[in-house]
Parts: structure tokens; sequence; C-alpha cells
């Protein structure tokens, strides 16, 4: 009897994997008569199933209140195995420089593999949708999937391509072939603006422009982060997130890093509002050192280019105050950085 109660539990049990469970629950799905000795045998048998270590189905709430966490069962995964090899680099094209007609100088510097996210995040008017749209240009031929607060608009019950950002592909059709030879996009837009690890497209380069967090729940970035993370299969991820002037990190702060791979920052710099100062906050794999480096540029084409991007300094003079004894600093202009190669 005892074994035939266990069966029926463990069987009921697979079925509800990571759902919550109480002895009421139980008793009623496996129709048990509350004058038989199996109505206490569930119970019994439930603490064994929480307490074998071979077995172990449940996790009881603490409370010994019959409340029981079903555990989610998983099969170890093996690593060395005949015939895995070592999976390449995930070939991710970086933005343009105009000025130069080559990547940006952090492209060599940052390795990327499947799986990884990157979070550029960025005081409002400060480049996110460029770069997003930069990105997708530069890896048209791999199909991206776009998916942006800002990139559709619903007329009459459909959506459509907001004006801006039609614009925008527009201008930059000049160099960049959205289309195939068929006349269709050569990548997805999407008209979602939340529950985005619902709409991830496995495999494929997915840029979401941008994540809007309430103010009270910033910190559940993480886990929305985690969740779009867990659904790229050998794909990446590109996600732009609003940040405040001079933050060290995005609205969300330190839960943002918990699963970011690359993080950018994208401030202002200077007074022009086109010039952008970019800082690499924390990369997890790089080939040379670019954490907390700086770098500068000017949007340029009707936002659509980025121009004379090249590495920044803080200035020495006012130690990147921006301010000497005499007032706004006169070496880098009340700019708090100066171009590298200028020295002194």
């Amino acid at each position: 009897m005892a074994d035939n109660l266990a069966n029926s539990l463990r069987e009921y049990l697979k079925s509800v994997q990571g759902r919550v469970v109480t002895l009421r629950d139980l008793r009623m799905e496996l129709k048990i008569d509350p004058n038989s000795s199996a109505w206490e045998g569930v119970r019994v048998q439930m603490l064994r199933f929480a307490n074998n270590p071979k077995e172990r189905l449940v996790v009881p709430s603490g409370k010994n209140d019959g409340v029981y966490k079903v555990i989610v069962q998983v099969n170890p995964v093996r690593v060395f195995v005949p015939g895995r090899e070592r999976r390449p680099v995930f070939n991710l094209m970086f933005p343009q420089d105009a000025q130069r007609d080559i990547e940006i100088d952090i492209a060599d510097k940052i390795v990327i593999r499947e799986g990884d996210l990157i979070t550029l995040g960025g005081v409002k008017s400060k480049g996110k949708t460029t770069l997003c749209l930069q990105f997708a240009g530069a890896n048209i031929d791999k199909r991206p999937v776009l998916m942006g607060n800002e990139y559709t608009v619903a007329v009459d019950g459909r959506y459509e391509p907001a004006p801006r950002f039609f614009n925008r592909l527009e201008k930059m059709s000049e160099w960049i072939e959205w289309v195939d030879s068929e006349g269709n996009d050569k990548f997805t837009l999407l008209p979602v603006r939340e529950d985005y690890a619902e709409h991830i497209v496995r495999d494929k380069i997915n840029i979401i422009d941008w994540i809007n967090m309430d103010a009270g729940a910033l910190y559940d970035i993480s886990r929305v982060l985690e969740n779009i993370k867990a659904q790229l299969g050998r794909g990446v991820a590109i996600i732009a997130l609003q940040k405040s002037e001079g933050a060290g990190n995005p609205r969300g702060g330190q839960f943002v890093r918990d699963f970011s791979d690359v993080e950018i920052l994208l401030d202002g710099y200077g007074k022009g509002d086109d010039d952008i100062l970019m800082t690499i906050k924390g990369v997890k794999e790089k080939k040379s050192p670019v954490v907390n480096k700086t770098f500068a540029y000017t949007i340029i084409n009707e936002g659509t280019q980025l121009y004379n991007f090249r590495e920044v300094v803080e200035c020495r003079a006012c130690r990147g105050s921006g301010f000497t004894k005499g007032g706004k600093c006169e070496e880098c202009n009340g700019r708090k950085y100066i171009d590298k190669d200028e020295g002194f």
C-alpha cells in the first residue's frame, strides 16, 4: 500500500514541477479516504520526498503547514563528451566611424560569445537609438530582430513604423541594404514594449531600444535581463536603458550588472547636443584592457552615424572637474576630458 501511494504521489509531482502544493491538494487529487491510513501516509511520504538525497522531489515551506514547493527535476550536463568542440566567438560587427570608415576602436578589444547580453545605458537623447540602429545595420546580413518603444505606432488598429524610426532607416539606406533582392526586410521589427523575453527570437541578434521600468520596481531589471538572456540560445541581445546624467549605472543600478556581459554608458560630452562620451563600464571577456576607458565621438547625418571616434582621458589640468582656480579649465574647455593623443 505504501509503495502504491509513493508511486501515485511521485507521478503527480512530476506533472506539477515548479508549483506549490499542499497536503490538502494532494489528498483531493489522489482521492484519499480520510478514514484510511493513506491520509496520514501522504504527510509521511512527502517528508520522505523532502529529505531523501537520492530522490528529493519537494521542499517544505519551513512553517510545518503542509505546504511544499515541487522541485523542477534536472539532469546533469556532461561537459567533456566525444565530439564536443569549442564554439567560436560570435561575429558581432560594431558600428563604424564615418570619418575613417572602419569599426569603432573597441571592436577588436571585446569578445562577444553566443548568449551574451550588451547593455547601453544612456542619458536621454544621447545616442542610444543611434547605436542600436548602427548595430542593426552593421549586422543586417544576420537578420537582426528589433524591438523599440519608439520604433512602431498603432494606426487604425494595426502597427506601422514610427515616422522618426522610418526616416532614420531611410537615411541609412544610402549605405545599408535593409531589404533583400525581393524587397523584403532583412530584419524583423516587432511592436513589443514589455514581456520582452517572451518575444526573443532564439539564435538571432535581438536589439531592444529601450526597456521602460516603473520607478518603484527598478530592481526587477535583473530578472528581466535574466529571462531575456535565458531565451537567446546562440544569439545575443543589445539592450538600451535610460540613465541619469553622470550616473555610474543605468536606472536599476547594480541590478543591471548582474547579467550584463558588456556594459556601455553614454553621456553628453561638453555642450554640444550631438557630442557623446562613451564609458566602457564592464566587459566579461576582453582581448586587451578596455574597462573604464572613455571615448568620444559626434553623431552626424541626422542621427545616423558616428564621427571622429577616439579615446579620451581625464584632463590633468583640472583633474576631471572641468574647472581650475581661474574658472573653466582652458585645457579641456570644461569638458573634463581631452583626446588621449594630445597629452601634455
